[in-house]
């Protein structure tokens, strides 16, 4: 039987197939359970439901670009390394 964690709103997850989420909404009441994954999408559990997934707690990623659908290389190459740069510089006086 797998361990069952009380749903609380920040906290992450991993699913038994590998997908990972955050809990963004608990209403007690309406025993539901809102869940984000990683890539941004969203699903509504309800609490038997919740209780019945196994999951595993983990540390929030350390990369949050999942959720806003893009990718390193979105990024673009001309982006590496300007963090050092004056921004200044990249104005037309």
């Amino acid at each position: 039987m797998a361990v069952q964690y009380q749903p609380v709103v920040g906290d992450w997850y991993m699913s038994a197939t590998g997908d990972t989420f955050e809990v963004v909404a608990y209403d007690a009441e309406e025993e539901s359970v809102e869940i984000q994954y990683f890539d941004g999408s969203l699903e509504e559990l309800d609490l038997e439901t919740w209780l019945e997934v196994s999951l595993e707690p983990i540390e929030p990623p350390e990369d949050y670009s999942g959720s806003l659908d893009i990718t390193r290389e979105d990024y673009g190459e001309e982006l590496l390394g300007r963090h050092n740069q004056n921004p200044l510089d990249d104005l037309d006086l």
